[in-house]
């Protein structure tokens, strides 16, 4: 491997990325907190390695040349690499007693949180950290995973939590609006809600009932699952939930199951963990707890 073309610093890395983006060598020698005239040596240095220009001239500041555009988008991406590699370190170093989490926004809102105070009280040694942005890297970096799904990811493994038991669930009022529903087919004569990205779909319960070209009279759609509920329990229309996901609001009668219409899924709610990674014992206290809870409710 040939490392004459390296740059000498990851300063230098810095600064050619800060120069992209600002534009001028004073506004990226203030986003890198250097000196403008720290940036510009840093700025010949790579030039000088590389053996070529990076960045033209002109009225309206540094643009970047071919090689630039083609230097920066590779150094971009080293650079995360780079992060997220640190962020496994990271996570190699961290406590035996502290967890890592990324958990989707429906899960922590309707199932999670209001739980955790048990656990909380069962270890409180142990430091649990949620986080709720999921990416493929953001995953990796976590010991534990809330997903949604059919189970399958490679390399981590994966422990069903809830999910199959779909219902579809109506406030009372809203379901009593138009005469109420005794079959499946009566649906069409509703509204009904929907999310962009959820696997649930509206043709998954038409194919367990047998139902042909299913069409509603109007669907609304959200991008979040929390406002699907929110808006069947306001009136707003028929949805699709995980019965385990609004067994509260079943069970108090803001929200009803007409005809007890629903479906099993092929999709649920997993928690996963990282394959090659030995679980800490923070994290196997969760696992565990996480499991049991889940057979309790």
């Amino acid at each position: 491997m040939t490392i004459q073309h390296l740059p000498g610093s990851m300063t230098a890395l810095r600064v050619l990325l800060a120069v992209a983006e600002h534009g001028t060598a004073s506004a990226a020698a203030a986003a890198v907190n250097l000196t403008q005239s720290a940036v510009s040596k840093h700025l010949r240095g790579l030039e000088e390695t590389l053996g070529i220009s990076l960045f033209a001239r002109s009225s309206r500041g540094l643009i970047p040349t071919e090689a630039g555009q083609i230097y920066v988008k590779h150094v971009r991406r080293a650079l995360a690499e780079l992060e997220a590699g640190s962020a496994q370190i990271s996570a190699l170093k961290a406590s035996p007693w502290s967890v890592r989490l990324h958990v989707l926004p429906i899960i922590g809102d309707r199932w999670l949180v209001p739980r955790f105070s048990r656990f909380a009280e069962l270890h409180p040694e142990i430091d649990v950290q949620f986080t709720t942005f999921v990416t493929a890297d953001t995953a990796e970096a976590a010991d534990g995973v809330f997903r949604f799904g059919e189970g399958q990811w490679p390399g981590h493994r994966g422990y069903y939590l809830f999910g199959r038991d779909v219902a579809l669930v109506g406030a009372p009022s809203f379901v009593a609006r138009l005469g109420g529903i005794e079959t499946a087919d009566d649906v069409r004569r509703y509204t009904v809600l929907d999310h962009f990205q959820t696997p649930l779909r509206w043709s998954e319960f038409a194919e367990a009932h047998g139902l042909d070209d299913f069409m509603p009279v109007h669907t609304t759609r959200f991008g979040f699952y929390s406002l699907v509920i929110r808006a069947a329990i306001s009136g707003q229309g028929l949805a699709l939930v995980p019965r385990r996901l609004v067994q509260e609001e079943l069970e108090t009668g803001r929200l009803v199951n007409p005809a007890g219409l629903g479906f099993k899924s092929r999709n649920a709610y997993w928690f996963t963990t990282p394959e090659d990674r030995a679980p800490r014992p923070g994290l196997e206290a969760f696992r565990k707890w996480l499991l049991e809870e889940v057979q309790a409710s």
